[in-house]
């Protein structure tokens, strides 16, 4: 009686899935960190009991020496002088009709500063969004 030869298959471990993986996981964490509106100067934001859903905003940051800051979206901050404030949010408002003003002003700014933003904004019928910390 012949008896046959069995070969043994060894065990293998195939990469090929979890490359796949890798590679999905990598496009997602891509994609969801340019989504991330960067915030790089320190200000310190007064706080509020209710949060506002995400609108498109362009940024106007002044920070605790009364410097002033602007971006559109995702942009870099870039410092300005004040009368450059108001042709930005025009060439904004150009771009987008519906876009938000975000007033991002340190707690130790004072009010006069703010007011004089929100003038811009009411005489060119901007809307504003004044920014603040959850409490």
């Amino acid at each position: 009686m012949a008896l046959k030869q069995r070969f043994k298959t060894e065990p293998t471990f195939s990469m090929a899935s979890m490359t796949d993986v890798i590679f999905l996981l990598l496009i997602f964490f891509m994609i969801t960190s340019t989504i991330v509106v960067p915030n790089s100067i320190k200000v310190l934001l007064p706080k509020s009991q209710q949060q506002a859903q995400a609108k498109p905003l362009t940024r106007i940051t002044i920070d605790k020496n009364l410097n002033y800051y602007v971006a559109n979206g995702n942009e870099t901050e870039r410092q300005v002088p004040f009368e450059a404030i108001t042709p930005f949010l025009q060439a904004a408002y150009a771009v987008n009709p519906d876009v938000y003003v975000a007033l991002y002003a340190d707690e130790n700014v004072p009010y006069r500063e703010i007011v004089k933003i929100l003038d811009i904004a009411n005489k060119h019928k901007f809307k504003v969004v004044l920014m603040t910390r959850p409490n």
